[in-house]
């Protein structure tokens, strides 16, 4: 997706450590480390909750509805052939 090769690496850093200060620059790190595992875990857990099968009831009631929908259009197809 991206390539970042050492000299962007390197100017990245130069940036950071001039906008930040050498004593702020280990704190700005670590809150990014932690801002980052938090959107990874977040992330999981959208994956697993798309992949999470869904309860037995709902399964049910969207196959019912569905034999339902199906019945009627049945029903509109031989309506529309005796007219």
């Amino acid at each position: 997706m991206f390539s970042i090769g050492m000299p962007e690496l390197i100017l990245v850093f130069v940036v950071a450590l001039l906008v930040f200060g050498p004593k702020k620059l280990p704190e700005v790190g670590r809150m990014l480390g932690k801002a980052m595992r938090e959107f990874k875990k977040a992330s999981d857990d959208f994956k697993d909750a798309l992949n999470q099968e869904p309860p037995e009831e709902i399964v049910k009631e969207v196959e019912a509805k569905l034999k339902e929908n199906k019945e009627k259009e049945a029903k509109d197809k031989e309506g529309e052939i005796y007219t």
